[in-house]
């Protein structure tokens, strides 16, 4: 069976899910707000190859709330959301990224695994299309479930400019 690979586009603020020549499935997304970088703490959206390191949430509710890649026991609602006005959500899912190529996305301070980059569920009230994320990559609850079904750990990222 041919590997699945994701490609998400920075320029289009889309996920597609590819398997071999044949595209799958496709997303609204939305990446940094301040751009790509790969940098630690620049809060930007690392680009090119990576793979799924982990698959976090497996049986989880959707809008179920995730901090330090656990669930809380939360589930994400508008009085949650008052509560907590500065909370960066992750929710339902968590496809856990680590970069590929040395030195550009793997190592030192430029580690995707280490700076934390996802692709993780956000309130349905966030829009997508529009860069708005810390440099992960966010999805709609029901958009990150579906994939998270379909891949797994060891699965190719691919994110262009």
């Amino acid at each position: 069976m041919t590997e699945l690979e994701i490609r998400i586009s920075i320029q289009k603020q889309l996920l597609q899910l590819w398997q071999g020549e044949t595209m799958l499935a496709s997303w609204p997304v939305s990446t940094a707000l301040k751009g790509t970088g790969y940098q630690s703490g620049s809060n930007q959206t690392p680009l090119g190859k990576h793979r799924i390191r982990a698959c976090i949430g497996a049986g989880q509710p959707e809008g179920a709330v995730f901090v330090g890649r656990r669930p809380t026991g939360e589930i994400y609602s508008q009085e949650l959301a008052q509560q907590y006005p500065h909370r960066d959500w992750i929710l339902s899912r968590i496809l856990w990224l680590c970069g590929e190529e040395k030195g550009v996305n793997r190592g030192g301070n430029v580690d995707s695994q280490r700076r934390y980059i996802y692709i993780h569920g956000t309130p349905d009230t966030e829009p997508m299309g529009e860069p708005l994320s810390h440099g992960c990559i966010r999805m709609r609850n029901a958009d990150v479930i579906h994939l998270f079904e379909q891949v797994g750990p060891g699965d190719r990222v691919i994110i262009a400019p």
